[in-house]
């Protein structure tokens, strides 16, 4: 019998260790908690287990061509050189003379 690496006599002096510290009426109620503690964990590492198998599934689903992706026609934009030579005054100029 090995229980993590441990013998049956290296459990046995741990009971008789436990016993005498915690004593006889502690003992059942920390081997209760001590329980409930290791079934919790096996609970949440089978939950994480599922999801970590359905997350996979879920990848492997996935379609392996990649996605087709159109381009819809921009708006014309002015080029650095339009920007350059449209001076801020010849707008000015062009607004008066047109009286707006």
């Amino acid at each position: 019998m090995n229980f993590f690496g441990i013998g049956l006599p290296e459990m046995v002096v741990i009971m008789v260790v436990a016993l005498l510290v915690f004593g006889p009426k502690k003992l059942p109620e920390i081997g209760r908690s001590l329980g409930k503690g290791i079934r919790s964990f096996q609970d949440a590492s089978k939950e994480f287990e599922a999801e970590f198998k359905r997350e996979a599934e879920q990848i492997a689903k996935t379609p392996s061509q990649p996605m087709e992706a159109t381009l819809e026609p921009s708006q014309p934009t002015l080029a650095p050189a339009d920007e350059v030579t449209a001076q801020p005054s010849e707008a000015v100029e062009k607004e008066a003379s047109t009286g707006s």
